[in-house]
């Protein structure tokens, strides 16, 4: 008989959970690779996963057992699978956007009548006055990244409101900019996915109010903790290791089900802060160690900031921001005071998962918060997406404004079509860039929703370079010397190509460049030269690249994910 080993607030088996999730993921077509097993300590697991045939797949898992973090892993590439979260920042071509669906079946598009009035039926009438308070968002902006379909409308899907069951209508886009992977969970029933989606959007709030605040949290007393032995060894050995440990109640005096591991290093005075949250004190503080060492072995506990007495700069959304990417920004000083800002409370709220359950949304309602679920089941596993606007947000709700993911929509057909753009349409496409000033650092794949290929000039290609070659392009001198000079103080251009630019320069500065090509030759080598004079003759346009078009030809990398979206979707 199978060995079967039970875990709190799981209502299966670890070894029945990896062998379902196994089975389904390579029915559907994906080859999962494990590499980069972990174990720095003990009780302290972690795996990384990914799709043999397009690694950009990949999750990380983490438990107290190799199983633990094993299935830890998988259920988190379910759902992801299931959420489309993997193609999330991604352009699924021409093809996909026109098809009879481009997430799910049940997705509606609402009619895009003008650029700027959001139709009727999208949201209700709470969640649209937080997304646009002032009402100033262009409905064109709600436009997804991953069809870019203006002509279609805005793609949104359905979200059941907990208080009521009344459905409402989010914009794909709102949640790709706002929420990304927050809020998202795969389990072995709906009560257990839901608790652990539940779990994560209060570790991130409260880990979020506790850093922007600087609160200073109780510590957790050692009778308390050796309750948990296996968690008593591990901290044990990251003490012997030479690092600091202190474990904390992050419940504020027992509101919110959440814990706090902190790790003090000596050797370069960093500090990093890592929480858990789960209805059972039990599995929130054995997730606060965990993810402490998620993917880090102890000689890669170096470079975390070391603590700050600026308040502001540690509470600006920016910091945040970096601690829900990967807890590198700093801590506030008064974190570490000896007088805690709320007494410990030995709290626990253990019951069944549906009961557990219940108890975060009790407390997400209690405090006048909405939430907002979308079931998925099309993969064969149970997941599920949680939204608690003004609360689970990661990104600022000003994004939408200021920094939406849509923002190359407008740009892509042009620039996926440069060489073949007239010097007319590339002056055209050199102002509208201009006017809506987007970020000269930004890397144009990331604009576009693109995948490039290692090597290729998509890959590191910025804005600033792409201004720089309509330039070139429409023979505009002014704004080629102002793309080389931008060019000139940006240092992660491919060497060749900044060597090229600063020669263009110099050819443009010349009355008469023949006098000087001899030296100047010597100076940047006959290749330079050659294609510096050959980009601002109009004989090389754009380095010589072919046009991938909407559907993407050549890129290799981008096609593999445009596969793997296929796999999933071709049974819905």
């Amino acid at each position: 008989m199978q060995q079967q080993t039970f875990i709190p607030g799981k209502d299966a088996a670890l070894e029945a959970s990896i062998e379902t999730l196994q089975a389904k993921l390579l029915a559907a077509g994906f080859h999962i690779e494990e590499a980069s097993w972990l174990n720095p300590i003990a009780n302290v697991w972690s795996v990384h996963i990914h799709d043999r045939d397009c690694p950009m797949l990949f999750t990380n898992g983490k438990g107290a057992s190799r199983k633990a973090a094993l299935a830890s892993a998988l259920g988190e590439y379910f759902e992801r699978l299931s959420t489309n979260y993997f193609w999330a920042d991604f352009y699924l071509g021409e093809t996909i956007a026109n098809a009879p669906f481009v997430h799910y079946p049940q997705e509606r598009w609402f009619d895009l009548e003008d650029a700027d009035t959001w139709p009727d039926g999208l949201l209700d009438d709470a969640t649209r006055s937080f997304y646009d308070p002032e009402s100033t968002l262009a409905a064109s902006k709600l436009v997804d990244i991953n069809s870019g379909n203006a002509q279609r409308g805005i793609c949104a899907l359905p979200l059941v409101r907990q208080r009521d069951a009344a459905t409402v209508w989010f914009p794909v886009n709102v949640i790709g900019n706002l929420y990304v992977s927050n809020g998202m969970s795969a389990g072995n029933t709906p009560t257990e996915a839901r608790t652990q989606a539940l779990s994560e959007i209060f570790e991130r709030y409260v880990k979020f109010r506790i850093i922007a605040e600087g609160t200073c949290l109780p510590d957790v007393p050692d009778a308390v903790i050796a309750r948990y032995p296996g968690i008593v060894a591990g901290i044990a050995e990251l003490r012997a290791a030479g690092f600091g440990i202190l474990v904390k109640d992050a419940s504020l005096g027992g509101k919110y089900p959440v814990m706090c591991v902190t790790l003090l290093n000596p050797e370069d005075q960093g500090c990093y802060a890592s929480f858990g949250a789960h209805p059972r004190f039990e599995v929130a503080l054995e997730r606060a160690l965990t993810e402490l060492l998620q993917g880090r072995a102890l000689d890669r506990l170096a470079g975390f900031s070391a603590p700050s007495f600026d308040l502001e700069d540690v509470a600006s959304p920016q910091n945040l921001e970096t601690h829900f990417i990967d807890s590198s920004g700093p801590i506030h000083w008064d974190f570490l005071r000896n007088t805690p800002d709320h007494e410990f409370v030995d709290w626990d709220f253990s019951g069944t998962t549906a009961a557990e359950c219940q108890y975060l949304i009790d407390i997400a309602h209690a405090e006048d918060f909405d939430i907002y679920v979308m079931d998925y089941t099309h993969l064969g596993v149970y997941a599920c997406r949680i939204l608690v606007p003004g609360m689970s947000e990661i990104y600022q709700v000003d994004d939408l404004e200021w920094d939406n993911n849509s923002a190359g929509n407008e740009f892509r057909e042009a620039i996926l079509n440069l060489p073949e753009l007239s010097e007319e349409e590339c002056a055209d496409l050199l102002d509208a860039i201009e006017d809506v000033g987007l970020d000269e650092h930004q890397p144009v794949a990331a604009l576009l929703g693109l995948a490039p290929d290692a090597g290729s000039l998509w890959a590191d290609l910025r804005v600033g370079e792409l201004k720089t070659l309509l330039a070139l392009a429409s023979g505009n001198e002014d704004a080629i010397l102002e793309g080389c000079q931008w060019v000139r103080h940006f240092e992660q251009i491919n060497d060749d190509r900044r060597r090229v630019y600063r020669c263009i320069e110099d050819l443009l500065a010349m009355q008469n460049p023949t006098p000087y090509l001899t030296n100047l030759t010597l100076m940047y080598g006959e290749t330079s030269v050659q294609h510096a004079r050959d980009l601002l003759s109009g004989a090389t346009r754009f380095w010589g690249i072919t046009a991938p078009t909407l559907e993407l030809y050549g890129f290799e990398t981008h096609q593999r994910l445009l596969t793997a979206y296929r796999k999933v979707h071709q049974g819905l």
